[in-house]
């Protein structure tokens, strides 16, 4: 029996050309549940980023949040800890399509990434489709010739050196879209902690202006509605406006706040 590939978060966001012509809005999925992943992927937004560089995520969680995702209507990009080649190949073999690469900073890296999610000879991808959920174990026909049409790459914009090169990073073969950062560009700029700073918003905007003058989608990370909103209207194609581990953080804080009370009737200090 054929298996098919669903189609990639690249051709989801070519669609903001058609008829819907508006950016997609999703969340980061960090607790390492598939239960939790399952919950949001169900909410009707439209992409999920499970995050495994500040997230405990290892493949076996992965794997696990992929499949109980898969039922769903929903895009779901995985970003690894690392721009590394060997990593890369492994999140592919599990089955993630959209790859999120962290912290690239030129269009050399930039380029590695790309190469790590393409098989020679137009990359270094190690080949094991046979023993693979990507290939669904040579269950996809074709799917050593057609992998790359089944794999986006997006790549995270969140250094100074990386918006200086935003132009050389965008035109690298392979890139599909580029994705801010604003706080850890914020902090390669000396002002940790301060992602609403007008600098760090002019950075951002900068590179949303290259974007659009390469052709190609960028993205932007804004927890904050006003934010989320300015971005958009600076041209963002994609956005990701909350978490799972805040929403439940901020959640049990507000009942805390609303029903637990010390001796004296005050909230918490904690709150």
């Amino acid at each position: 029996m054929p298996f098919r590939v669903d189609n990639t978060f690249r051709d989801a966001l070519r669609s903001q050309t058609g008829a819907s012509g508006r950016p997609l809005a999703g969340m980061w999925v960090c607790s390492g549940s598939p239960l939790v992943a399952e919950i949001c992927a169900g909410s009707g937004l439209d992409w999920l980023l499970v995050d495994a560089e500040h997230s405990p995520n290892g493949l076996e969680s992965i794997l696990a949040q992929l499949q109980a995702i898969h039922g769903y209507p929903v895009h779901t990009l995985v970003r690894p800890p690392v721009n590394d080649t060997v990593v890369i190949k492994q999140y592919l073999d599990l089955g993630a399509q959209n790859l999120l690469i962290p912290m690239v900073n030129s269009a050399a890296e930039a380029q590695a990434a790309v190469a790590a999610t393409r098989y020679p000879p137009h990359g270094v991808r190690g080949v094991g489709s046979a023993l693979a959920r990507a290939a669904r174990w040579n269950r996809v026909p074709d799917y050593l010739a057609r992998a790359g049409e089944t794999i986006s790459v997006t790549v995270q914009i969140e250094s100074v050196a990386a918006v200086d090169a935003v132009a050389d990073i965008l035109n690298v073969d392979g890139v599909d879209a580029i994705f801010l950062g604003p706080s850890d560009l914020a902090a390669s700029m000396g002002l940790l902690g301060q992602q609403e700073h007008p600098e760090v918003r002019a950075a951002v905007e900068h590179c949303l202006s290259a974007a659009k003058a390469a052709g190609k989608p960028a993205g932007v990370n804004a927890f904050n509605p006003d934010t989320a909103r300015h971005y958009l209207s600076s041209g963002a194609g994609f956005i990701l406006v909350g978490a799972d581990v805040a929403l439940l953080a901020r959640g049990s804080e507000a009942l805390a706040a609303q029903f637990v009370r010390s001796a004296d009737g005050d909230s918490p200090a904690s709150y």
